[in-house]
């Protein structure tokens, strides 16, 4: 028999503060918890996403004519050493959600940078060497492509051959594994981190007649190589992971009483909307067949799933994802809804959906 525990006041719903959301800069509300709570998932969360988040990095370069990192390099106004320092600044983003699962190892980036003597001119004489040309035929997406790499005084040809990898906080050059380094080949130190500032603020909220229930307030700053509501995302994915193996501790099986109080009007008003078709709520023709690509039929099945699993749909962007979560916001829905209390699970919510609605029929007829 399970052990029956009292109620616990959560959130039912995740915020965020759209006069002050902008691409790398959100602030996110979640209301109520229970007293000391707060701090508890504030300063969790704001952990993981500091010292936890994987994003690529440019972990080695090889100039042509360049021996080592200590170099002047001819026509070129910088040293070799400024280069390097340059190239740690480089903000590349791309997800690893294809069907190769995660790659450790480098991925070589080769770019051929050609100077001639009308860039220089067009220029004043001194060409500036930018991010976006070096990587412009690459898989990365550059966040900051006009980010000078080294500027050019005379026309030239050179190679450049870059390693990118995915990795977590900050290693320093002697720290990378290099499995197969090549001639004149300069390792350096990478910041994996994509997170650069966390801030959580706990304040009182009421529920009912009393108001010392905690109400978290995150503030999440990235560099653009992910976004704060993918930082928040991965970040609360990878504390689930790891309390798991603590569920083998378990000596008895808890109980809550249920989170809400639903009547029998609410339940209905909530799987009416849930049952409703794809197509009754007038999305765009591409989010539509994004969805239907996805075999996403209802409601029901769109807001029980995550943000993060969104994106990974075929064609599916963040456009389509901002109209999506509007039209729901509209029902008074949102994605990622827990609706286990009501006995539909990703497993079973097209079968329950199916039955409600073949129930609903009877009842009519």
């Amino acid at each position: 028999m399970p052990v029956q525990y009292g109620k616990f006041e959560l959130p039912n719903k995740l915020k965020i503060d759209e006069s002050t959301r902008r691409s790398t800069f959100a602030r996110f509300i979640a209301e109520p918890f229970e007293r000391g709570f707060g701090h508890t998932i504030g300063n969790s969360l704001r952990r993981i996403m500091l010292s936890s988040l994987e994003a690529p990095a440019i972990v080695s370069v090889k100039l042509e004519g360049v021996a080592h990192e200590f170099m002047a390099v001819e026509g070129v106004i910088e040293d070799m050493t400024h280069i390097i320092l340059n190239l740690k600044n480089v903000l590349l983003r791309r997800l690893p959600i294809d069907e190769n699962g995660h790659d450790t190892n480098p991925r070589h980036v080769v770019s051929h940078i050609e100077v001639t003597h009308q860039m220089l001119e067009a220029h004043n004489g001194s060409f500036p060497v930018k991010v976006g040309l070096i990587f412009k035929d690459s898989v990365y997406e550059v966040m900051n492509p006009d980010y000078v790499i080294f500027t050019a005084t005379k026309p030239m040809s050179k190679r450049i051959d870059l390693k990118v990898k995915y990795g977590r906080g900050y290693v320093p050059s002697e720290r990378q594994e290099q499995n197969e380094k090549i001639v004149d080949e300069i390792v350096i130190d990478s910041i994996y981190s994509p997170v650069r500032l966390v801030n959580y603020f706990i304040e009182n909220t009421r529920v009912g007649q009393d108001t010392d229930f905690d109400k978290l307030i995150l503030e999440v700053t990235t560099d653009g190589r992910v976004t704060p509501e993918e930082a928040l995302s991965f970040a609360s994915q990878i504390a689930t992971l790891h309390f798991l193996p603590f569920e083998n501790a378990q000596s008895n099986t808890l109980s809550f009483e249920n989170l809400e109080a639903h009547s029998a009007n609410d339940i209905d008003t909530l799987m009416s909307k849930l049952a409703l078709k794809i197509n009754e709520i007038e999305l765009s023709v591409r989010s539509t067949n994004c969805l239907a690509g996805a075999n996403i039929d209802t409601i029901a099945e769109l807001v029980i799933m995550p943000e993060s699993e969104m994106l990974k749909f075929r064609n599916f962007g963040k456009k389509s994802l901002n109209e999506i979560k509007e039209k729901l916001e509209e029902l008074n829905l949102y994605l990622g809804m827990d609706l286990s209390k009501f006995g539909i699970t990703r497993d079973n919510v097209k079968q329950v959906i199916q039955d409600y609605l073949n129930k609903k029929n009877g009842e009519e007829e």
